[in-house]
């Protein structure tokens, strides 16, 4: 339960204002068809998180337990760093052509969310938990919390949000969560 909460709670949190937010916005503003936009993010990022989650249990499997929490602890440092950069949308990010909704958002926010923070946080958050599947599924729940409002409300929600507290906050909570690991290291659980 703890990767579930730990998982869901850090990637609401971080994907705020991040680029794939501002995709969700921008497939939203353009095709006006929620539902298939909100299929489309569910399937990119189960596909996304599970392949990221694969990639940090065998990494995991890897290193000593101690090590492994000194890496997971330094990676979330490293995240509160990189939360405090707000992303910006490329224009050539947006889907183009005929595909419909659905298509466009799957193939664009798969695309985007590959090396994203979130994608990493998956990683390493997969690497720190024994339990796969509760990583992923707590990782795209926090991928739904923050995004599925955005392509109902659109720019009327997004532009009332307070970014760069939530940024700081994103940021404290990945140091909290650094800090956490790090001192697991040290006590050498």
């Amino acid at each position: 339960m703890e990767a579930f909460l730990v998982s869901i709670t850090t990637i609401s949190v971080a994907e705020i204002g991040d680029r794939t937010q501002l995709l969700s916005l921008v497939l939203a503003a353009r095709y006006r068809r929620p539902w298939p936009i909100i299929a489309g993010i569910l399937c990119a990022t189960l596909a996304n998180h599970a392949l990221a989650g694969v990639v940090g249990v065998w990494f995991g499997s890897l290193l000593k337990p101690r090590t492994l929490e000194v890496v997971v602890g330094i990676s979330m440092i490293v995240m509160a760093i990189w939360t405090l950069k707000p992303d910006q949308l490329d224009e050539n990010t947006g889907a183009t052509g005929a595909m419909g909704a659905f298509l466009a958002t799957l193939t664009s926010f798969f695309i985007a969310e590959i090396g994203d923070k979130t994608q990493i946080a998956t990683l390493a958050l997969a690497a720190a938990y024994p339990s796969l599947l509760a990583v992923v599924a707590g990782t795209t729940a926090g991928m739904m919390l923050a995004n599925v409002p955005v392509v109902f409300l659109g720019k009327a929600f997004a532009s009332r949000l307070p970014l760069k507290a939530i940024h700081y906050g994103a940021a404290l909570l990945f140091i909290v969560l650094g800090l956490i690991f790090l001192v697991r290291a040290y006590r050498g659980s």
